[in-house]
Order: structure tokens, then sequence, then C-alpha cells
């Protein structure tokens, strides 16, 4: 943590980019959030979830920044007197596993660019899953839970939210559409 704070003076503002629960779930106070696009990178459900949206023995996907393309999320600005606070709560949730690399990156908004610590996936790690077909997604999603419940509440809350920022992911809200239709036709019970 001590790393990704070294260029930061005592209380100045730090923006934090999200891309899934962190949009609908942030869990730390901000002023200011914007909708914002990192290019390099986009959406996928390539981290495996072994406690939080699944088990070691039946394991959920979450979602990464993998490499490549470009993915739309919001960036939070955080009250510079609020970092010492609000920061190590945000290491420990998305830090804890060390599926991620925090980097500084450049996101734009419509208010122009700002750098924010973004979570981008350790492909090296033993989290990182590489695409997989999609039927394999669906079956992952609809049988794991965890901790925090159903891999496909998890799923299915990203895309809401997403949808409700007015935030599109084509990918996303094919496997939101397949998820639901497959809801409703499985027998109850």
């Amino acid at each position: 943590m001590e790393n990704a704070l070294k260029h930061w003076r005592q209380d100045q503002d730090v923006w934090i980019y999200g891309y899934g629960s962190l949009i609908w779930r942030p869990e730390f106070e901000y002023v200011e959030r914007r909708l914002a696009t990192l290019h390099g990178y986009h959406r996928a459900l390539c981290l495996w979830s072994r406690v939080n949206r699944g088990t070691p023995e039946c394991p959920g996907l979450v979602f990464g920044l993998d490499r490549g393309g470009s993915c739309r999320g919001v960036v939070y600005r955080l009250h510079g007197g609020l970092v010492p606070k609000c920061f190590p709560q945000l290491w420990a949730r998305e830090m804890s596993t060390g599926a991620y690399l925090p980097r500084w990156l450049s996101c734009s908004t419509d208010e122009g660019a700002v750098q924010a610590l973004v979570f981008v996936m350790d492909r090296t790690g033993p989290a990182y899953i590489p695409a997989l077909p999609e039927e394999e997604i669906l079956a992952i999603v609809r049988r794991a839970s965890g901790r925090y419940g159903p891999c496909i509440d998890y799923v299915m809350q990203t895309a809401q939210a997403l949808n409700q920022a007015g935030i599109h992911d084509r990918r996303l809200a094919r496997v939101a559409r397949l998820l639901a239709a497959q809801r409703h036709t499985l027998p109850e019970g």
C-alpha cells in the first residue's frame, strides 16, 4: 500500500477507478463520481473466486481488468483528508488475494483525463483464468456461491449497475441476458 501512495501528498485528493462491484458497492466516501474510460484493458470474468463468490471446491468467477481493448467504468474522487482512513479499507478489499496489480493510469472523463488508481489483473497469478467459452462461463456463474452469496447475483448486480450508470458492455449484457433467461426456465426447488 505504501508504494501506491509514495507520491501522494497529505490532503491531496485521490481518484479510484471502478469497473465491477466498486460501481454498485464502493464502501468508501467520495466527493465526486464520473463516468470514465480506461484504454488498454477490458472488463472480463477472468478471476477465480474461491471465497467471496465461490469455494475452493466450486470456484466462481468475478470481474478483472484484462489486457486489451477499453473499459467504461467510474472514477471516484476521494477527499485527501479521508485518504488515510479510506485507503487501508480499499486496499484490504482489492488486494487481499494478490490477484491484482495496482497501477496509476490515465482515465478519460467528459471533464478531462484523471490519474486514477486502477487494479488490473496479474496474469501470472494462480487466480487468473484466460478467456473461457461462453457456455462454461454461464455454467460456473450459475453453480458457484461463496461468502457474499451466489456468483450469479454478483454478475447480475454488476450488469444492472452498469445499465443504471449508462455504461454499455455488450459481452456482459449478453451473459446477463442468457443467465436471466436460464433462471426463468429452470424448475423451482
